[in-house]
């Protein structure tokens, strides 16, 4: 391979092979569209569900997946940590309609390369792209904002941060409705799993009912 410095970083000149999953066209296309202008990736695939996603990992190699966090069949969190244990070599940008604030930590936490709103500018999007494609992870101004005021003010994060990977999936599920039984199955977990984690992450946010974990979830932009 190539490699050129740039700005006192090491650059790989190949092209860098993009899969894009969205579930809206429009926002596939825009993506595209400023990725293939700028003559330093390729967009070699497209998906709008996680079923399409894995379909297209399975046919090609990809050195970056830019992913969405909603998908109509599934969970970013969920299409994440399968990406880390079937393509090891895929890294993994999440792009969301969500804040930092919001998902931001919880998914570095859980294997991202990097998070970044699609609120983003064209040269954000470069810019993250190529920090992960170098093997670093990319965090943005606001998200090294928060990740600074969590260390020096840990008890001011929300507690949504303080889960684990396995419960802050759970969460995600419970607050979409999904029933105990349900996430067992898509988590190939037993059902007393479930209830274990369940148990430990409402201990954690000081909740009692799956009705106050979705009224916490709308009211802090976890579901819409």
């Amino acid at each position: 391979m190539d490699y050129v410095v740039e700005n006192n970083v090491v650059m790989n000149t190949s092209e860098i092979k993009l899969l894009i999953v969205d579930d809206h066209d429009v926002v596939r296309v825009g993506f595209r569209q400023i990725l293939s202008e700028s003559g330093r990736f390729l967009v070699a695939g497209e998906a709008n569900s996680a079923a399409q996603a894995f379909d297209q990992l399975r046919k090609d190699s990809f050195d970056i997946v830019l992913l969405d966090i909603s998908l109509p069949d599934g969970s970013g969190v969920d299409v994440l940590r399968k990406i880390r244990e079937r393509y090891p070599d895929t890294k993994v940008l999440i792009l969301s309609g969500f804040a930092e604030e919001q998902y931001g930590v919880n998914m570095l936490r859980a294997g991202a390369a990097g998070f970044l709103s699609k609120t983003c500018t064209s040269q954000q999007l470069i810019s993250a792209i190529e920090t992960i494609a170098i093997g670093r992870r990319y965090v943005s101004p606001k998200l090294a904002e928060i990740l600074a005021e969590g260390l020096s003010a840990p008890t001011d994060k929300p507690v949504h941060e303080q889960l684990s990977e396995r419960e802050f999936q759970i969460f995600c599920r419970l607050a979409e409705g999904k029933t105990i039984s349900e996430i067992a199955e898509s988590l190939f977990i037993s059902v007393k799993t479930v209830s274990t984690y369940r148990s430990r992450l409402m201990e954690k946010m000081g909740l009692k009912t799956n009705s106050e974990l979705t009224y916490y979830a709308l009211k802090n932009g976890q579901i819409q």
